[in-house]
């Protein structure tokens, strides 16, 4: 159109009087046009600015390192992106997720489960030790059928501060891990000993596991994983801390 000549005035549109029209810059017509000839002329389209430091199949490569690293399966690429911040490789998360994407290297397992509630009030806190959830769900086993897995959270960091595996799901079973909570953060279970925190538990249906183990395979099982999510998960509401990361930064502040 730039070309195309003014039939009142005789002369040509020019490119600074249709950008002035259309409130357009003539870097972004320019761009325009030469992305324009690439695509007519079969070239692929480059990103824009800077050539990144990391190539996308160095950046690849890390991905599928970091994976297979992880003491965790199924993680989505925020995890990943964390991991690959801490470990130095500065890129950005976008990035890493159109890699893991085109890899087919996202979690296939994450989909939402039941009707979502929306939470009455406010279930973080600033601290630890302030405010306490507690739920319960059932596992089928091989040699002693349906048996009960309880586990306590604090909501400040999402850590497992107790956990219990147990055959029969009383209400005293429900209470272990909230009396192990008690003890390795409040010394013991005597009365007015944990003043001051609230308990969240909910009252909506349990999922059932489709996994099959006996008792004492279970017992190790959720052992070993409350020590590895504590210790390694990353959580983006913690800035990727993991539980005992802020657990740890949380007694910095209060010391200083």
């Amino acid at each position: 159109m730039s070309r195309e000549i003014s039939p009142s005035a005789g002369i040509v549109y020019g490119v600074q009087r249709i950008c002035r029209v259309l409130a357009l810059t003539r870097s972004t017509v320019y761009c325009r046009l030469a992305r324009s000839s690439a695509a007519h002329a079969g070239i692929p389209s480059q990103r824009r600015g800077p050539r990144p430091v990391v190539s996308d199949a160095q950046l690849l490569e890390a991905i599928e390192a970091d994976l297979v690293a992880s003491p965790f399966i199924g993680e989505g690429h925020r995890k990943v992106w964390s991991r690959l911040r801490l470990a130095g490789v500065r890129v950005a998360r976008d990035r890493v997720l159109r890699l893991m994407r085109e890899a087919h290297l996202l979690s296939p397992h994450r989909h939402a489960q039941g009707k979502s509630r929306e939470h009455q009030g406010t279930i973080t806190t600033d601290a630890p030790d302030l405010m306490w959830g507690t739920d319960g769900i059932r596992v089928e086993t091989v040699e002693n059928g349906w048996v009960w897995i309880f586990a306590a959270v604090d909501h400040f960091n999402a850590e497992c501060i107790g956990w219990h595996v147990v055959k029969s799901g009383t209400r005293f079973a429900a209470l272990e891990p909230l009396a192990q909570g008690l003890t390795r953060h409040f010394g013991g279970v005597t009365a007015q000993v944990a003043r001051g925190l609230s308990l969240r538990f909910d009252h909506g249906t349990q999922y059932i596991s489709d996994h099959f183990l006996n008792l004492e395979d279970l017992r190790i099982a959720v052992a070993d994983f409350v020590d590895r999510y504590n210790t390694h998960w990353r959580l983006e509401k913690l800035g990727f801390l993991s539980p005992l990361e802020a657990r740890q930064q949380a007694a910095t502040r209060q010391v200083a």
